[in-house]
């Protein structure tokens, strides 16, 4: 990218003078409290980017123009499925992260101008999606090709978190077309892995709303990540422990909204809604501490180029009210700006604004695994979940907090840490 485009992009989010140097500087605190870190500059920075993620999609399938103009890049390894899953990838992982900041009021301010447009450009996105006769129509699958599953159960997600925002205003036709679309993909098996309740998410939306359900896929997947559940917050993402950051791309989030689901209709309890929210509490309070005093965190395991996506616990409690105790909203918020700064750098996207493959560009696309491309990359918005708070929230309006690892390595006290049993 030549410089001026770097300039000019940078003056637009406010980077200025906000990249972190080469060289580690001795007290992390002093850097970051130099910093412009107002309640004022963080929140309008979050809505930039996340702005700026969410434009190229939208503005195109609103106007049935994603496939004309998104140009899709593959993993260097890709195994050959059907690349028109690249589309459904991108629209259903943007709108679960993205839902929450569109379900605020309107008001008279530049960031309402914002969320309007954006609001309009889902609901026109949504009836392009199910409708035959658009060329955005997405790909739903078949048994044979099984990722339109994941991506279709993302926009039920997206429907389950705020059904009065994106689902309420569809026209009656489009509630049809998805009704349908979401009961044919029952022909998809999901593997034997996180899988599961992407299955559970979508009978979970159409019990919801009322419509017939197929049971065993919503029972199966709830009995069976109990059983997974391998202690201290984690559950295993199969018969076999795997250390990555699944647990928060899908498992604990998911399963919060099937049993909220299934809970509000009296087909399970409220205990079991609970104990699940304090496994997620514990494995959020471990995602707070893999970020570093620096901005960073630990990169680790397969799809790690769906960048802060992983965090999607910890902000899902910020967004309800429900974060362990001993974790301030504000050192969340202060943590993840951190980070968004060290991973939405220019390279971060192309020269047309579409998400690259690495985790800070394609000098990194080794990174991408099998099943990755372009589209994939947009789960990365499940991080901006708290945008659905309003200003005035602790999370944006409390000053600038140190969190752990920023404590614990210039010398302040922090808390312990010990396992839990839930």
């Amino acid at each position: 990218m030549k410089r001026r485009n770097f300039i000019q992009w940078s003056s637009l989010l406010g980077f200025a003078g906000l990249f972190p140097a080469k060289n580690a500087v001795a007290n992390q605190v002093d850097i970051f409290e130099k910093q412009d870190r107002s309640k004022q500059s963080d929140r309008a920075y979050w809505v930039a980017v996340l702005d700026k993620i969410a434009s190229p999609v939208l503005s195109n399938m609103s106007k049935g123009e994603l496939r004309k103009n998104m140009r899709v890049e593959y993993s260097p390894t890709w195994d050959g499925r059907n690349n028109q899953v690249a589309y459904m990838e991108a629209f259903g992982r943007l709108i679960a992260g993205l839902t929450p900041f569109l379900a605020l009021p309107d008001d008279e301010t530049a960031e309402s101008k914002v969320r309007e447009r954006l609001r309009l450009q889902t609901l026109q996105s949504l009836a392009h999606a199910v409708n035959p006769n658009s060329p955005d129509y997405l790909y739903w699958g078949n048994n044979q090709v099984r990722q339109p599953l994941v991506d279709a159960s993302y926009i039920a997600q997206a429907f389950l978190m705020e059904p009065d925002t994106l689902w309420k205003p569809l026209d009656s036709e489009t509630k049809l077309r998805f009704i349908h679309e979401f009961k044919t993909i029952r022909q998809i098996t999901p593997w034997n892995n996180n899988w599961i309740l992407f299955a559970a998410t979508i009978e979970s939306f159409l019990l919801s709303i009322g419509e017939d359900i197929n049971t065993a896929r919503i029972d199966t997947a709830i009995e069976t990540i109990e059983k997974w559940y391998v202690g201290d917050g984690w559950y295993s993402d199969g018969d076999k422990f795997h250390f990555d950051h699944y647990n928060g791309y899908v498992i604990h989030p998911m399963l919060i909204e099937v049993l909220k689901a299934n809970v509000a209709k009296g087909r399970r309890e409220q205990k079991d809604l609970d104990k699940a929210y304090k496994r997620m509490q514990r494995y959020a309070s471990f995602q707070e501490r893999y970020i570093s005093p620096e901005g960073t965190y630990l990169v680790v395991g397969r799809s790690s180029t769906y960048r802060v996506g992983a965090f999607q616990p910890l902000v899902k409690l910020v967004l309800d009210n429900s974060l362990p105790e001993e974790i301030k909203p504000a050192q969340v918020r202060c943590a993840l700006t951190a980070v968004m700064k060290r991973i939405f750098i220019p390279s971060t996207f192309t020269t047309e604004g579409w998400l690259t493959l690495g985790l800070l560009g394609n000098e990194q696309k080794n990174l991408a695994d099998y099943y990755s491309n372009t589209g994939s990359m947009y789960i990365t918005s499940l991080a901006f979940l708290p945008l659905g708070l309003p200003p005035s929230h602790e999370f944006w309006s409390a000053p600038f907090t140190e969190w752990t690892q920023l404590k614990a390595w210039s010398g302040k006290p922090f808390k312990k840490d010990y396992a839990v049993d839930y």
